[in-house]
């Protein structure tokens, strides 16, 4: 286990929850604050809008496996989950991984919502940051729906 990622999930985990639940479900005729994410800090590469860097891929793939089943494909949110594309337009990193470690329970308008916590699965928390730059990218506007290619390495002779 990887105590560096489980004392950064313990110090962000209770603020993000109530950062992320706020910030989906702003009460009527109110907007959620806007973070955004300065041009040279962006977490992902891509390019020719559809090829991205090994790490936004890898995201990609995990997100696909595990957080689409209620997030929905592309991260666009569902009838279970609301679209990670807009939160994330909307909390910062930290914010997304505390999250995601210590899942979220509230209610909307009526509506029961309950996320799991993932702290203790390694196919999501060992690959945070990929998920993150994945949806990140989506969320920014710079990688469109469906599957991305990977940027492929130019070979030295």
């Amino acid at each position: 286990m990887n105590f560096r990622i489980l004392f950064r999930q313990a110090a962000v985990a209770g603020f993000a929850a109530a950062a992320l639940f706020v910030g989906m479900y702003p009460a009527s005729g109110q907007s959620a604050q806007t973070a955004s994410t300065p041009p040279s800090d962006k977490p992902y590469t891509v390019e020719d809008g559809n090829k991205v860097d090994p790490k936004t891929y890898n995201g990609y793939r995990r997100y696909h496996s595990i957080c689409h089943t209620c997030h929905g494909p592309d991260g666009l949110g569902s009838s279970f989950a609301p679209s990670l594309v807009d939160s994330l337009k909307r909390i910062s990193s930290d914010q997304f991984e505390g999250i995601v470690a210590g899942g979220v329970q509230g209610n909307n308008g009526g509506n029961i919502r309950v996320m799991p916590a993932f702290a203790s699965d390694p196919n999501v928390m060992d690959y945070i940051l990929d998920i993150y730059s994945y949806l990140k990218a989506r969320s920014d506007g710079a990688l469109g729906r469906g599957r991305p290619e990977r940027i492929v390495a130019a070979k030295t002779n």
